[in-house]
């Protein structure tokens, strides 16, 4: 059985102190080169997830040993410059980035709408960044973004101290599933939910399709959620391309079937294909596939 993800983001304080304090008096540049540090540490104590992307890269992508080995080191080095960038952006940089709208028209569709929509989305990229991308183009208030709430206090409370506060409206998921209430409530008022798709925190709760090959587990909320409810669908990633520069793709999705399965395997074909396109973008630490025999030889 593939493991479940936690819920929690990896770091501490003086990880972030550190970074800030770069970012601060140093500049935006100096923060990736001083990413490099912390990479062998994860090689190190990171053991699981890296076996995660050995996997990852070496049977699914079916990449070289040697071609496998450098990607797991690129995608944890980009992975910190999403962090970075994140912080950068949110705390008064974004003027240091540059961004392309691809498919914005569509958000603007389900909205006139007036029934709400439903974005689902993966963790490619940098999708946290989708709120300074909408708040341009709709209003903050047309926006909920279901997460969970499993990070490290410490770090929260640290880094709300630098994080503007006109973000987005968040959506905590809850143990007594209160958070499908607030769902409902956003849809009634128009709001755009946005949501992952591709990770699960309860076996119970989740749906099998196949993905690069393999079969694969997925969380079963956004997928009935989206046909139970009929309401409007689309797909969206934020991805980070060369010098600084963002890229948000938004894709309307028609739901001809009332089957969550077959609104999964349309996620999963589109989600491959992005996947393929940025593939050291998927940053999902952690032990995906239900493949127990090749996982051994990965």
């Amino acid at each position: 059985m593939a493991a479940e993800w936690d819920g929690k983001s990896r770091g501490t304080v003086l990880g972030f102190k550190i970074f800030i304090f770069f970012i601060k008096h140093f500049g935006v540049n100096a923060a990736y080169a001083l990413m490099h540090l912390p990479i062998p540490y994860f090689y190190v104590f990171s053991r699981k997830n890296v076996r995660g992307l050995f996997y990852y890269f070496r049977r699914r992508l079916k990449y070289s040993r040697f071609k496998t080995f450098i990607s797991v080191y690129k995608t944890y080095y980009v992975f910190g410059q999403t962090l970075i960038d994140k912080i950068a952006i949110s705390s008064g940089l974004r003027n240091k980035y540059t961004y392309e709208f691809d498919g914005e028209e569509k958000l603007k569709e389900v909205l006139d709408m007036g029934k709400g929509g439903i974005l689902i989305s993966a963790h490619m990229g940098n999708f946290e960044l989708a709120q300074y991308f909408f708040k341009d183009r709709v209003t903050k208030k047309a926006i909920s973004i279901v997460i969970t709430d499993q990070d490290h206090k410490e770090i929260k409370e640290y880094l709300d101290q630098f994080l503007k506060k006109d973000r987005a409206h968040f959506i905590i998921i809850q143990d007594d599933m209160s958070h499908i209430f607030e769902i409902n409530a956003a849809l009634a008022q128009n709001r755009i939910i946005c949501i992952a798709g591709d990770r699960y925190l309860n076996v119970n709760k989740c749906m099998e399709a196949e993905l690069l090959g393999a079969t694969a587990k997925f969380p079963m909320g956004p997928f009935h959620m989206a046909t139970r409810l009929q309401t409007p669908v689309l797909f969206v990633y934020v991805l980070r391309e060369p010098k600084k520069h963002y890229h948000l793709y938004a894709r309307r999705i028609e739901i001809d079937s009332n089957d969550p399965q077959v609104l999964l395997n349309t996620f999963t074909n589109h989600l491959e294909r992005v996947v393929r396109k940025y593939p050291l973008q998927w940053f999902n630490f952690y032990d995906f596939w239900d493949d127990k025999q090749n996982r051994r030889s990965a």
